[in-house]
């Protein structure tokens, strides 16, 4: 297909902003979560999320999904969308809910919308790719597809699910879709080396494009107990009991994500990868060796002072800027000093702060 979308007046970004904190731990903490971050420059991820939207979506046609407790931030950091398009979450259900909700919304206003869904807390260093992408997805899903955007591996990341690529369905803006086969999630480095090398994968980067209807019916067709609850908050909306029913459905939601709800089974899915995207999502403290520039020894400095003697691909990070942070005959560390809270581990088991994050809520610690 290689036709121009007719306009842009029914496109929508939604974008999800309810995360817990814990992968960039001990820096996120559960009042401040990644997204309100600056870990790039002095802007924070979601204020960049929403600023690389401009030319496609005007803020009124920005839906930010976030709880509560977030909320009050994220509205000061992005001023310029209407208070009104801040959905709040009672509880974190899962992202499927999440879609479910700000589908709901945006049909109330306009039923032949288009949705992307995008995070909040993403790296993505080519931005005009970004928008070429968006434009081509949007085309895609006015001809009823559910569009994926897909990032071309670069090496076998075990963290990420993949998807298969199947058949060209066409070109949109430019740019080729594809069929989807199926989804893998998080495969073991073996499988992973295999997909890579087959070059007929993609990463999922968990932005997606459709039409606001026919999400709503692939809600109703896979997950008819969140579409009805879906259609009754829906119906409520405007009215002075809507808190209060959103309060009660969401209560009895099963958690659920979008890929494992309705992405794995859906029809007419399609991919459009993107293979110059330089997208990360920022998912653990060694993923910013493949988003920021190092020094001469493949350091990476944040924050305050730092000497080194024979310290080469580590990462050292200080909320002080008056403390000196020093390192002597280490390789591929991962410092992080937060005031309160010293972390060292190696590049490689940086993952494995979750761990750390369960252990701590287990005991009740205050570290959170």
């Amino acid at each position: 297909m290689n036709h121009e979308p007719m306009t842009f007046e029914h496109y929508y970004a939604v974008i999800m902003a309810g995360g817990s904190g814990t992968r960039l731990w001990p820096l996120s903490r559960q009042t401040r979560p990644k997204q309100m971050l600056s870990l790039f420059d002095e802007r924070s991820l979601f204020q960049t999320a929403v600023q690389r939207l401009d030319g496609v979506f005007p803020p009124e046609r920005i839906y930010v999904v976030t709880v509560r407790e977030q909320s009050g931030e994220l509205r000061q950091q992005a001023p310029e969308i209407p208070e009104e398009n801040f959905l709040l979450e009672p509880l974190p259900r899962g992202t499927a809910s999440v879609v479910g909700l700000a589908a709901a919304v945006i049909g109330l206003k306009d039923p032949d919308g288009i949705m992307a869904v995008l995070g909040s807390d993403h790296f993505i260093g080519n931005e005009p790719q970004f928008r070429d992408l968006l434009h081509a997805a949007q085309a895609a899903a006015m001809d009823g597809f559910l569009v994926t955007l897909g990032i071309e591996p670069n090496f076998p990341a075990t963290g990420f699910g993949y998807i298969q690529l199947g058949e060209s369905v066409g070109f949109y803006k430019g740019l080729e879709a594809f069929k989807v086969v199926r989804f893998t999630e998080k495969p073991g480095l073996e499988q992973a080396k295999r997909m890579v090398l087959e070059k007929q994968h993609a990463w999922n980067s968990g932005m997606f494009v459709w039409k606001i209807g026919r999400i709503l019916s692939e809600f109703e067709r896979q997950m008819p107990d969140l579409s009805g609850s879906i259609a009754r908050i829906q119906s409520h909306w405007s009215s002075p009991n809507r808190d209060a029913i959103l309060e009660l459905e969401w209560d009895g939601l099963e958690t659920q994500t979008i890929d494992y709800g309705i992405m794995e089974h859906a029809g007419d899915v399609v991919v459009i990868p993107a293979p110059d995207l330089k997208w990360s999502d920022v998912g653990s403290w060694d993923s910013l060796f493949d988003v920021l520039d190092g020094d001469e020894h493949g350091n990476i400095i944040m924050g305050g002072a730092h000497l080194g003697l024979d310290t080469n691909k580590s990462l050292v990070y200080t909320a002080k800027e008056h403390r000196l942070i020093v390192t002597i005959g280490v390789d591929n560390l991962v410092v992080v000093d937060t005031g309160d809270v010293l972390l060292v581990c190696h590049k490689e088991h940086a993952q494995r702060i979750r761990q750390i994050v369960n252990q701590l809520k287990q005991e009740g610690q205050i570290y959170l």
